[in-house]
């Protein structure tokens, strides 16, 4: 074929866009892959960061395929798909299971204590949002911050 042809590549103008035809179908496969994958309600991000606005100390991580709030460098609270995850004080972890919309996180089939999920029933209301965030801004301040790993040189 001529489009393989170094020289002819050179002289046409269109040989570029020609290739970038036949890459785009494979990119927005792998693109469409990748945002399944990273997946999260970005609405509740948006209530997450509003709430957290006037706090000081956050950033955001995207970990977990979802996102993550850190405050004072440490995770407080998360989004997973469409459920707020919550770093509470492992002692009131069980009283916090009697609440509507509130399940104990099994991220990877081992449940975590000291860390709920919350779903839409949960946090219907201003109240019931506020009470969650309130909880895990609570705990945040007595949370210990995860080790940091060493880069290799």
């Amino acid at each position: 074929m001529r489009h393989n042809d170094p020289s002819f590549r050179s002289q046409n103008k269109f040989s570029m866009s020609f290739d970038f035809f036949l890459i785009l179908p494979v990119y927005l496969f792998l693109e469409t892959i990748y945002k399944k994958a990273m997946a999260y309600n970005e609405q509740l991000a948006e209530r997450i960061r509003k709430r957290l606005g006037e706090t000081p100390n956050v950033t955001e991580k995207q970990m977990m395929g979802g996102l993550t709030f850190m405050v004072n460098d440490k995770m407080c609270i998360g989004i997973i798909k469409d459920e707020l995850m919550c770093r509470i004080d492992p002692g009131f972890h069980d009283k916090a299971l009697d609440r509507k919309g509130c399940r104990t996180m099994d991220f990877t089939n081992r449940p975590m204590n000291g860390y709920v999920m919350i779903n839409d029933l949960g946090m219907e209301t201003d109240e019931d949002f506020d009470y969650w965030i309130n909880l895990s801004l609570d705990f945040n301040k007595q949370a210990k911050q995860s080790k940091k790993k060493k880069k290799k040189d």
